[in-house]
């Protein structure tokens, strides 16, 4: 794979991971396998709605689905995801001191 198409991969895949529902059913996945239903009343979201986002995450290769019986189990694919989620929400977390957003503001841009 080259570089730029690398480059493409990985815009992909922060596009699927910029939505905060699918990065809350990936944490949730990060602990233990997850069934819709589990992930359906611990977020409080509709169950069309989970599987919608659950079938986004497959087709973007971060989630797989294992059935047991009658259940289907949802986990991470593999633990890169969780190491690029859990690097995302540290960041966030961070504070921003004035001098950090100052550096980084576009020249001319005003606080």
């Amino acid at each position: 794979m080259s570089e730029n198409q690398a480059l493409v991969s990985a815009a992909q895949l922060f596009k699927v991971l910029g939505h905060e529902s699918r990065l809350r059913l990936l944490c949730l996945m990060a602990e233990s396998p997850r069934t819709v239903t589990e992930l359906v009343i611990i977020t409080s979201m509709s169950q069309p709605l989970v599987s919608q986002h659950l079938r986004t995450l497959k087709q973007a290769g971060l989630v797989l689905a294992e059935r047991h019986g009658r259940e289907i189990e949802h986990r991470l694919a593999d633990d890169h995801v969780a190491h690029v989620i859990t690097d995302a929400i540290a960041h966030a977390q961070e504070p921003v001191t004035q001098d950090q957003a100052a550096e980084s503001a576009p020249e001319g841009a005003s606080s």
